[in-house]
């Protein structure tokens, strides 16, 4: 449904409420679609506001703890009240609700096509947001309005006083103006209607295709707002380190000093060369500083990277390789990418400025590129470079990814993906930070190419499941 200042339109939606549950039972298929894109972009038990909820179908469908809906007639926001009475809905515009409530997700789904101005709609919705909500724009591809049209000359969809035909810039535009920053976009349904066994298919393998994927019916922005810069937060710096001896004291004593309060934990994995024993002896020649070890009990980094952020009292968490070919110099760029609110889940990037001859094998390079390319195109963020293993986020929101790991399950002996497939579920903002690659000066790397190169294509294979074609 829709939302505008003209009383026609209200007038409009009044005389069709009656209608609207036939309406919605007629393209049942097209709905059980919608849901599906909408539940899994907004988590269960989240504060959700509509706007624009016509009877309410979507808004409970979501299962929020606390869920608002708004609508333009009087006549759905009593129809929707009536079906739930466990939502809370009222009649009238956004610039007229009154509530004191922050929204964790705020809906616009098929409202900006009647709108009379979207900015100021944006705007309006401000004061409804904290610095972690999520605006979701859904609006209908440019390419549909004859189809639609003719759906409506048929009564197959309900009549709607299209005003404006918007495309993904003009949506961007929008954002822009209001002080609002894209996340991720996505695009879906090529087949409204159910055709049997035809209809699976093109909606969930052909419509997400490159090209093809420009023609199909709703396309999603998913859209953050901007805040102004934040306050100094503590720092905890994981360190995984399995023989890396040599690197233990460097890791400490050429980290700068930023954030209110610095934490490192190391977390070493059955090193063979004195690890364990030198990072005990860091703690004692450095014991103004706030240092920490754990002794892995499982396997691999990932493994490693959870024990350390399950033991971090730090506001952001860093990861820092032991191996220090991301020097620990860089990591104040990282912190300041993340208390500016540049980005939610800061990235780093290898492959921007020239690499030292050693640090990585031509082999690996093209590997990386590949993966980055492909991986960009399956999360609906730019990603070039995913096996970077310097990231950083919130202690909250990697608590939320951890707490929502059944999603995807414990699929990534890395780490890198774990993290990433979260952060996109999330609608985190990600953001990508260039930093220069440098050859280790001790140890080997751990690094078996063609096993983790089978690794990463058994990774793409799950991200198509159950991010792309879920």
């Amino acid at each position: 449904m829709a939302l505008s200042a003209s009383s026609s339109l209200s007038d409009h939606y009044n005389s069709l409420a009656h209608l609207r549950d036939w309406y919605r039972q007629k393209n049942r298929y097209y709905y059980e679609l919608l849901h599906k894109e909408y539940r899994y972009f907004v988590p269960k038990g989240k504060k959700v506001l509509e706007v624009g909820c016509g009877t309410g179908e979507l808004l409970n469908v979501l299962e929020p703890s606390i869920g608002v809906g708004i609508d333009l007639s009087h006549k759905m926001a009593a129809a929707a009240h009536e079906k739930f009475p466990h939502l809370q809905f009222f009649a009238g515009e956004v610039k007229d609700l009154l509530l004191p409530e922050k929204f964790d997700y705020v809906i616009l789904s098929g409202l900006l096509g009647e709108v009379q101005d979207i900015q100021q709609l944006l705007l309006d919705l401000k004061r409804f947001c904290h610095p972690q909500t999520r605006i979701i724009i859904e609006y209908y591809s440019y390419f549909w309005q004859y189809l639609l049209k003719m759906g409506e000359k048929w009564h197959m969809k309900i009549p709607q006083r299209i005003q404006n035909w918007v495309t993904h810039e003009d949506v961007l535009n929008f954002l822009t103006l209001a002080g609002y920053e894209d996340v991720r976009w996505e695009r879906s349904i090529l087949c409204p209607q159910n055709i049997w066994g035809v209809s699976y298919i093109l909606n969930r393998f052909v419509a997400k295709l490159p090209i093809i994927n420009a023609l199909t019916l709703n396309h999603f922005v998913i859209a953050r707002p901007i805040f102004s810069p934040m306050e100094d937060f503590s720092v905890t710096i994981v360190v995984p380190c399995r023989n890396e001896k040599g690197n233990i004291e460097q890791a400490v004593t050429r980290t700068p000093s930023f954030g209110k309060h610095q934490e490192f934990i190391f977390v070493e994995g059955g090193s063979k060369d004195g690890t364990y024993e030198e990072v005990e002896r860091i703690i004692q020649k450095y014991f103004d500083k706030d240092i920490k070890l754990f002794k892995q009990v499982g396997r691999g980094k990932a493994d490693a990277v959870r024990v350390g952020f399950g033991h971090a009292t730090g506001d952001i968490l860093m990861i820092l390789d032991a191996d220090l070919t991301v020097a620990p110099e860089d990591l104040p760029k990282f912190y300041d990418a993340i208390r500016s609110n540049r980005g939610e889940f800061i990235n780093g990037c290898r492959l921007v400025y020239p690499m030292e001859k050693e640090a990585m094998r031509f082999l690996n390079m093209l590997a990386n590129k590949f993966f980055g390319i492909f991986f960009s195109w399956l999360l609906g963020q730019r990603f070039k470079d995913t096996l970077c293993g310097t990231k950083v986020l919130f202690k909250d929101q990697y608590q939320e990814i951890a707490a929502n790991r059944a999603y995807f399950g414990d699929f990534d002996p890395f780490g890198d993906f774990d993290l990433i497939f979260g952060a996109v579920k999330l609608n985190l903002k990600v953001l990508e930070l260039p930093i220069r690659y440098r050859e280790r000066t001790y140890g080997t790397t751990q690094i078996r190419r063609f096993y983790h190169g089978l690794l990463l294509f058994k990774m793409c294979g799950f991200a198509m499941k159950k991010i792309k074609f879920r």
